[in-house]
This record gives structure tokens, sequence and C-alpha cells, in this order.
């Protein structure tokens, strides 16, 4: 196993390879431009869509801003784009930090840490975030891995429910949805799952991955124009602010102080 990590571009993974064999969607590090076009990013302090920039909390209005393209909503956080410093290194693992001060992209301050650890059979990833705002902030983590659409690339992951969503991409009502067990090339998911249960099973004709992680949400992207697709875990549902309880989706509410942790690992194996 090899990784190859970008703490100048939001504490991204360039690439993780398996011998020569790309096992998500790589590029050596040298050549990435952009936290965008990598092998797996961190998202804090919330994943997936922040509706229309805008959020309510704790009685004051608050505002974001435009950071993926013509998208009316605020996506992934800040962290992503975002440099970050190299604590420790070495041959098999490596710590990175990022220091948030409020801005027009978030207005609380926090600090982030990611500890990515390789051994020859897995690759296990940790957030650390802490509020270091003087008031209470909504907080969420997760990550957003791509992996190489191969001609018999296939899901199959134990859950129970899936958002549905507006033409924009934001989540509308929840549906019972009995799993999924696909070739990725007959899925046209774009939506965040609840109920999700034991390792997702991400499976081709090379690689033989499961993916598991203390984050209770998986977003699954399976553009079907694009050579890659997305398995991420999350800790809420897509937009939770927005929802009349957002504690109840999976929206974490940090005191002054306080801390929240997550991991997720992916285990590998060739067929």
């Amino acid at each position: 196993m090899r990784l190859a990590l970008r703490a100048d571009l939001g504490a991204c993974i360039a690439g993780l390879w398996h011998g020569d064999l790309p096992v998500l969607r790589s590029t050596e590090a040298a050549e990435l431009t952009s936290s965008r076009l990598s092998a797996c990013y961190p998202l804090a302090p919330y994943s997936n869509r922040l509706g229309f920039r805008r959020f309510r909390w704790l009685g004051r209005d608050h505002t974001t801003q435009p950071n993926f393209d013509d998208n009316p909503h605020s996506v992934h956080g800040v962290a992503w784009q975002r440099p970050w410093q190299v604590v420790e290194q070495s041959t098999s693992r490596a710590e990175l930090a990022y220091t948030h001060s409020g801005d027009a992209h978030w207005p609380f301050d926090f600090a982030l840490r990611q500890v990515v650890e390789l051994t020859p059979e897995s690759l296990t990833l940790r957030l650390h975030i802490t509020n270091h705002a003087e008031v209470a902030q909504p907080v969420g983590l997760g990550w957003h891995p791509y992996f190489p659409k191969r001609s018999r690339s296939r899901l199959h992951i134990e859950l129970t429910d899936r958002w549905e969503s507006d033409a924009s991409g934001l989540p509308t009502r929840k549906l019972p949805q009995s799993g999924i067990d696909a070739d990725i090339a007959h899925l046209e998911f774009d939506h965040c799952f609840e109920g999700w249960r034991g390792e997702a099973k991400i499976r081709d004709e090379k690689l033989r991955l499961g993916l598991s992680s203390s984050l209770p949400y998986l977003v699954v992207f399976t553009p079907q124009t694009k050579p890659y697709y997305c398995v991420e875990p999350v800790s809420h549902v897509s937009n939770a602010i927005h929802m009349a309880d957002p504690l109840a989706h999976g929206l974490r509410k940090l005191a002054p102080g306080e801390s929240f942790e997550a991991w997720m690992t992916l285990g590998v194996a060739t067929v």
C-alpha cells in the first residue's frame, strides 16, 4: 500500500495504491491541483450542502459563501479548501492540523486534527474537532472518498432509509430503502442514507474493499457520466441545520471547549 497526502490542499489524500493499482481515484501528489480532484478529503464543520448559504443558530442569522462552482448552496464545509499543517509524519502515520478563525465561510472558531494510518491491508482516518468559539456551534464531520469505476464495480450496503432530494440537492423526505446491492452501472444515486449497518462492501474485478466508520450516515453518489463513484461516511443528514430538529438528524451541538471525534477504515484485499 502507498499513500500520497497534500496537507496544503485541504489535508486531502492525493492517491492510494495497492502496488500499482489505484484503490481510490489517485493522482501523484506533485501533480494534484485541487482537493476536489483528489482521492479523498475531510468534511468539516458540515458535510454535503448547507442550504442557500445561510442558517439560523441560537437565535442569530448567519451566512456562508459560494465554494462549489455556481451551486446555490455552500458545500462540504471549509476544511477541504484550506491549507493544513503537518504535525507529525512517518512511513505509516501522519497527523495534520487546521485552526479556523471565524470568517465569511464559517462564523465560528474551531480546531481540527486528522490522523492518517496505513497498514499493508487498510487505511484508517480519524478526525477530531474542538469548538474554540465563545458560544456553542453546530458541527458535522465526514469524508469524501472517490472510488475508480471499473467494469464490475459493485456495492453491497445494509441500510434502511433514503432521503429524496429536490432539484438543487437538498433532502425533502425520507423513504424506506432495503439496502443497496447492485452494480454501479445500474445505480443513479446522489442521496443521503440512514440505518447503515456493518461494512459497506465495495468490489470489482481487481479489489475487495470494506468500509466501516463510527459515523451513522452514508452519502452515495454514482454519476453515470463520471469515471468514479463515492461512498461517504458522514455524521448527519445533508442540510440537517435547516431541519426542525437538527440534532435528531445527526448534527452536533458543541459547547465551548467541547470536542467530537470520528473515524473511518477502508480494508483492502485483492481478488
